[in-house]
């Protein structure tokens, strides 16, 4: 295992992810192949939020358009895993299309998302299994924020897609594909 001034210098003091100069500390990045390549410096906001003890804010992510492109195989683990995370967001999927990664690096990256989405599964509101494909309705009114429209009760979304988050689905509702809470839906 790497110190932390070892790792401070290799990323010149700041925070791998955001570049936050503040509050910095060793993270374990899972799965890495050796003890040595797992380890980067990140700064306790992203570190919260990486664990779930703060909310997600989708706001502050958006810095990974410049991490994820570094030469540190762990920080562009981290960057491939919080991009797939926050890929409700539309500025989110275009960076996933334009990163590119090693093979080994995606494998690696993949070993620890399969690990955490096989742990939660995501439910309806009936408490049913939900899985990517299935055709839900919408079971109260919702206001789509961004889209300028409700997506009224009753509504039935085919063909929907899981995401890392297990409270959410992605679907398509008047041609519009949005994230939508999986507790305000019921499994048709």
């Amino acid at each position: 295992m790497s110190s932390i001034e070892t790792l401070k210098e290799r990323s010149g003091g700041v925070c791998e992810l955001c570049a936050a100069t503040q509050g910095l500390d060793i993270y374990d990045v899972s799965h890495a192949p050796t003890l040595d390549d797992g380890e980067i410096v990140i700064c306790a906001t992203c570190k919260a939020q990486l664990e779930g003890e703060a909310p997600l804010d989708t706001d502050h992510w958006r810095v990974l358009g410049d991490s994820m492109w570094s030469g540190v195989g762990a920080v562009q683990v981290m960057a491939y895993r919080m991009l797939h995370r926050l890929e409700a967001q539309e500025w989110a999927r275009g960076l996933l299309e334009t990163l590119y990664v090693e093979p080994e690096i995606e494998s690696w990256a993949q070993q620890g998302m399969q690990s955490t989405q096989a742990n939660e599964p995501t439910l309806d509101s009936n408490g049913v299994l939900l899985q990517g494909g299935d055709s839900v309705s919408i079971i109260k009114d919702l206001e789509v924020k961004g889209a300028g429209f409700t997506a009224k009760r009753g509504t039935v979304v085919k063909n929907i897609t899981l995401t890392d988050n297990p409270e959410q689905i992605e679907g398509r509702v008047n041609g519009v594909r949005i994230v939508l809470l999986s507790k305000f839906l019921k499994k048709i």
